[in-house]
């Protein structure tokens, strides 16, 4: 037995609740109900983008946006060396390394070919020097260096890159080595890439300023960064390039423009020319035609739901990480919450298990769902409370029927 609520009305926002045994704590956003009859909304389809594959996402809320063959596998190339980024800034972050230790060059990192950054044997590198080596010149000379430096071998290097990978839920990738060097099992996708850029912006703010470096000098030597993007389009800051004859022409780009962050990923282009402006296309589409805005903190609450025989009669509800939302331009005036929640509530409730469901609805569709989790344990009650609620409860219920079978005669 369930009524539908409408709470807070000026925010647009709706609970679903057992007896109206609920209350709404909304701090921000405002999310205003509309006044006036809403405009259809219009939005073109993606570019027609002449690559293997390609992804546009949304950084924060990870809505895609346009995307073709995206779980599809296929060679990196040197795309790889952002996961080679991911554990080593990993490493700086649990003090494994450190930005200032230095990394003696081995005759195996010396001798990889490819591109280079121009170490030589036996040298001692600082960390700072190997990471913009691996990022803007991409270097597989500095990519094996840092690998040997953390892990001791290449080898024990990749299982961690692999390890990394299936913690991010990059499903539809193996890694053979640190660089991306032609191998049949080694094999990435568009969508895992998008995944692999949004968690190194997301957990290295820090470390991320080094995608938007535009040149390296190392050895007297001065090599600019591959990424085209970043002379190109005025909003990018990252993120890498790969080729090789298997792979083709790769991109990995993102972009941040008045507060939306996008991440596009473009594999097999038949060019450098084409990768980047595939690149600045979906980019610009992404930007023209959608929008991104937080909504809810996490651990804020949202809800003070009643709960019977428990040792509070009330608990809070909220999210476990904040929430974002991707929708089309000019929307955001239109959209509505709608809380779902569990009733009756009976204890005990475990902290961050969910308990209900929060929906962001616009024109009646769902645009984003996120779980409803209590924000703290609520153990049982004492006998006294137990039987009480009990008895609360069975009134409760029976009132609730005389009134629905009374609205329905």
């Amino acid at each position: 037995m369930s009524r539908k609520v409408t709470l807070l009305k000026q925010f647009g926002f709706t609970c679903t609740t057992f007896l109206l045994a609920c209350t709404v704590s909304l701090a921000s956003p405002v999310i205003a109900v509309p006044t006036q009859p809403q405009t259809p909304i219009i939005t073109p389809g993606a570019p027609n983008i002449d690559a293997q594959g390609f992804i546009l996402m949304d950084a924060d809320s990870g809505k895609i946006l346009a995307q073709k063959n995206a779980d599809t596998r296929m060679a990196p190339a040197s795309l790889t060396k952002l996961m080679t980024m991911y554990v080593a800034s990993t490493a700086l972050k649990n003090g494994t390394i450190h930005i200032d230790d230095k990394a003696r060059i081995s005759e195996k990192a010396w001798k990889t070919g490819g591109s280079r950054m121009f170490v030589k044997v036996n040298d001692e590198v600082p960390v700072r020097d190997l990471l913009q080596g691996i990022v803007v010149a991409s270097g597989n000379d500095s990519s094996v260096a840092m690998a040997e430096y953390i892990a001791g071998t290449e080898d024990a290097f990749v299982s961690l890159m692999n390890s990394e990978a299936h913690i991010i839920g990059m499903n539809g990738t193996h890694f053979e080595d640190s660089n991306g060097l032609p191998n049949p099992d080694h094999y990435s996708t568009p969508h895992d890439l998008a995944l692999l850029a949004q968690a190194i912006i997301k957990d290295f703010p820090e470390e991320y300023k080094l995608y938007s470096e535009k040149w390296i000098s190392f050895n007297n030597i001065r090599q600019p960064n591959r990424n085209r993007l970043l002379w190109r389009f005025p909003y990018a800051d990252g993120l890498k390039t790969g080729h090789t004859d298997a792979a083709g022409y790769c991109l990995v780009g993102s972009a941040l423009k008045n507060g939306t962050r996008l991440i596009s990923v473009v594999m097999g282009a038949p060019s450098d020319e084409a990768r980047t402006e595939d690149s600045i296309q979906l980019l610009t589409y992404g930007f023209r035609f959608f929008e991104t805005h937080k909504l809810y903190d996490a651990n804020a609450s949202l809800a003070h739901v009643r709960v019977w025989k428990g040792q509070d009669k009330e608990t809070t509800l909220g999210l476990a990480k904040t929430m974002y939302v991707t929708m089309p331009a000019g929307q955001y005036k239109n959209i509505k919450a709608n809380m779902q929640i569990n009733q009756p509530l009976k204890a005990p409730l475990v902290k961050g298990q969910s308990y209900g469901t929060l929906n962001i609805m616009l024109n009646n569709q769902v645009l984003a769902s996120e779980p409803l989790i209590a924000l703290k344990d609520n153990d049982k009650g004492g006998l006294w409370r137990r039987m009480t609620d009990s008895l609360n409860l069975s009134f409760n219920k029976m009132f609730s029927k005389s009134t629905e079978k009374a609205n329905n005669g």
